[in-house]
């Protein structure tokens, strides 16, 4: 009898062991012109390499933004500071070797792959320059490393994703308080919306095909009128590609929108100051950071309700990633003054915090790279 349960026992353990998986992620540290691989055990997490990035051995370059290729076999890099403009730079993972830089627009920053045309969509925020004026997407071939065109949109725009078709690009404007929708195939801004919930919105969204272009300027129609309070930072899509949630950073909330009926269908009352979100794959979770409180948010898509918030180790919450197994949820933390940043990993299955990795300082943009068995 005892020769059975100790069979069973190894057997099981050994089962478990098999199914163990090592998650794989890439963040960048701003104030260190550095990136770091993370491996993420399901326990412990480790830097397991720290990649110098830029080519000014004296100036702080800035990366900023970070993704990874659909076919994980390159990682892009916005390095936001420049003579005056920003590049985006060309890595190889696994030996994350420098391929390709090509220069953009000021300071650009989030950016994303579409699947439909392979082009990458990055947001140029303009940091540096005037807070008034509108700027652009930058739209680049990421096999040639070439700029092919550049589409203006609002006042310091931010939050580059496409819809998981990679038919649609949606960006926000932050000193705009207004969403832009790119045609992936077109290359033109197809549609715009306040980001403010219905009850504080007095403004419809617009058709930007019936829109007379000729005398319209975006970044001065947001100047005609009182800056929004709402200043959104972040847009992310639903995996079913229905929907799109927009954080509004400067009124506290999330809204989650329809994209067909192009209206708000929901407000989230979030903590102090959301940066950024993320759905997972499975539509079930919504995770926000709040980066004035310090903390980070798990929603029920299903019910809308926070069933989960985490203090962060130090302050000023950034990023957030989910791994595509829909079980954890990566956040870098930028850490204040000489204070390192931090990864910080949430089990969204169990909601309880799981694993720390000590970054560079000013930990920023995040990225999913691999699983691994």
């Amino acid at each position: 009898m005892k020769l059975v349960i100790n069979t069973i026992l190894i057997y099981t353990l050994t089962l478990s062991t098999s199914f163990a998986k090592d998650y794989y992620i890439y963040c960048a540290t701003e104030s260190e012109d550095e990136v770091a691989l993370i491996r993420f055990d399901g326990k412990t997490a480790h830097v397991e390499k720290r990649i110098p990035v830029g080519v000014w051995p004296v100036e702080i370059e800035g990366p900023h933004g970070i993704t990874v290729s659909p076919d994980g076999d390159y990682w892009y890099l916005s390095m936001a500071h420049g003579n005056p403009f920003g590049h985006l730079y060309k890595y190889k993972t696994g030996s994350d070797e420098l391929v390709d830089r090509v220069e953009l627009g000021l300071f650009p920053a989030t950016m994303g792959i579409s699947n439909a045309t392979g082009l990458l969509y990055i947001v140029n925020f303009n940091l540096h320059g005037s807070h008034t004026e509108a700027s652009t997407v930058s739209i680049v071939d990421p096999d040639e490393m070439i700029e092919i065109d550049r589409v203006e949109t609002g006042v310091m725009p931010h939050g580059s994703r496409l819809l998981n078709n990679g038919l649609k690009h949606y960006s926000v404007a932050m000193m705009s308080g207004t969403l832009y929708e790119i045609d992936a195939m077109s290359m033109e801004v197809t549609r715009t919306m306040i980001t403010s919930p219905p009850k504080m919105n007095s403004h419809s969204g617009h058709n930007m095909k019936k829109m007379d272009h000729g005398n319209m300027k975006m970044g001065k129609m947001a100047m005609n009128h009182d800056m929004p309070p709402e200043k959104p930072t972040w847009v992310t899509p639903h995996p079913k590609d229905n929907l799109i949630y927009v954080v509004n950073n400067g009124t506290d909330n999330v809204v989650e929108i329809d994209v067909k009926k192009w209206k708000v269908l929901r407000t989230f009352k979030t903590d102090k100051a959301p940066y950024n979100c993320e759905v997972s794959q499975d539509g079930r979770h919504l995770v926000v950071t709040y980066k004035g409180a310090a903390k980070t948010g798990v929603w029920d898509l299903k019910t809308g309700k926070e069933i989960a918030k985490f203090n962060n180790t130090r302050k000023v919450t950034h990023g957030v990633v989910i791994s595509p197994d829909n079980r954890y949820a990566f956040v870098s933390v930028e850490g204040v003054g000489k204070e390192p940043g931090s990864v910080e990993i949430f089990d969204l299955k169990e909601l309880k915090p799981v694993a720390v990795a000590e970054v560079g300082k000013q930990a920023g943009g995040i990225a999913f790279w691999k699983m691994e068995n």
